[in-house]
This record gives C-alpha cells, sequence and structure tokens, in this order.
C-alpha cells in the first residue's frame, strides 16, 4: 500500500513536471515567469512540510530564503526586465510545436527506461517519483536548447535547478542547511548579473533572440 508521504511526493512532482511541459507549450513571458513562479512555490511547500515533519528551525529558514529568492525576488527581476524592454512574447522555437511535443514524450520515455531504473534504489518508495524528476530535468535542458529566446533560457536554467533540488527531495539526499543557503545566494547573484548582462544586450544589440543575435556583428 502507498504511503501518504509517497502520494504526496508524487503529486508534488507531478505538478513540476506539468509546469515545465507548459512552459515548451507557453510563447508568452509572463506565462513562462508564473509557471516558474508556481515550481519554485511547490519547492518551497514541499520545504515547509519537511521542515514541519522534522522540527526543524533550519529547514524552516532555508524554506523562507527559497521562498523569497525563488518566488518574490526572481520574478520581479524577470518582470522588471519585460516592462523594461516591452518584452511582450517569448522568443520563437528552434522546433516546430508537434515535434517538440514528440521530443518531450521521448524524453519522459527515456526517463523512465532500463538505463535509469537502478536510480529507484535510492528510493524505492518513490521510485515513479524519482524518475519523473529525472524526465524534469531532461525537459528543462531542453527547454533551453530549443528556446531561441534569453529569457526563456534562463527560465530553464531555473527549471533545470528546481529538478535537481526536487531529486534531491525525494531521494533524501543529505544536505547541509549551510550548503542549500549557499546555492540559493548563488542563485541570487546568478539572477541579478544574468538580467543585467541581458538588459546590456538588448541595449547594444536592441533584441534578445539568440538565433537573431548570430547575425549582429559589433560597430
Amino acid at each position: 500500500m502507498i504511503s501518504i508521504a509517497s502520494q504526496f511526493l508524487f503529486f508534488i512532482e507531478t505538478l513540476l513536471f506539468i509546469s515545465v511541459i507548459f512552459m515548451h507549450l507557453t510563447r508568452k513571458n509572463f506565462t513562462a515567469i508564473f509557471l516558474y513562479a508556481a515550481q519554485a512555490l511547490i519547492i518551497s511547500i514541499a520545504l515547509f512540510y519537511s521542515s514541519l515533519r522534522e522540527a526543524s528551525l533550519l529547514l524552516l529558514v532555508v524554506t523562507i530564503i527559497t521562498f523569497l529568492v525563488k518566488v518574490v525576488i526572481a520574478p520581479y527581476f524577470f518582470f522588471g526586465l519585460i516592462k523594461k524592454h516591452r518584452l511582450q512574447f517569448s522568443a520563437s522555437t528552434y522546433l516546430n510545436g508537434p515535434t517538440t511535443l514528440i521530443i518531450l514524450a521521448l524524453l519522459t520515455a527515456f526517463s523512465y527506461s532500463y538505463f535509469f531504473q537502478p536510480l529507484t534504489s535510492l528510493a524505492p518508495d518513490d521510485g515513479n517519483a524519482l524518475l519523473l524528476a529525472m524526465g524534469m530535468m531532461f525537459i528543462s535542458i531542453f527547454l533551453i536548447v530549443n528556446r531561441k529566446g534569453v529569457l526563456s533560457q534562463m527560465i530553464g536554467i531555473l527549471s533545470l535547478e528546481n529538478a535537481i533540488v526536487s531529486f534531491v527531495y525525494i531521494a533524501r539526499l543529505e544536505t547541509t542547511a549551510g550548503s542549500q543557503l549557499g546555492i540559493l545566494f548563488n542563485i541570487l547573484i546568478w539572477i541579478i548579473i544574468a538580467t543585467v548582462f541581458a538588459s546590456m544586450i538588448y541595449r547594444h544589440f536592441g533584441s534578445l533572440d539568440a538565433s537573431a543575435m548570430r547575425h549582429l556583428k559589433e560597430e
């Protein structure tokens, strides 16, 4: 019989997986950012649940900082980037919609193939959720590769980080509160630097489309 905790983990991972699928389907920057914020909120809820279950004050602090960095600060910077440069829509993808969906299905199937079955030994009771997290990693990487817009690529990188966090959480791999805070600090610095760099690119080239910038040269 599947425990309530296992059902909770699978439900959490399913929501995360669906969010990254919709990141591929949406063409609007606003929607992509909201989906990332939803991902981060789900991660925060999972960490909050763990902090209550383990009665850990340090984990609760990590949860609060995770919420502030990922759910509040990151979308704030991204929305500011859109407002500043009037970016209404995400850049197009290299592959069309049907081809993208086929690849997403193949990546999901690959994550459940026998190549990754040994990973379920890390969490025998939550093997399906663990492999779904692996699929989320692959699909987030594909989001980075398939999107032409720099902002979408940035969101793909952060989605990949969320996928890794969910994998570690489900596998119950030990991480100290200090290391988690260090990772969150690095993410915050990366978000600030990435948005500033994206603004510089837009001011210089007038575009955040990676494919268009290949044809631009500095005068």
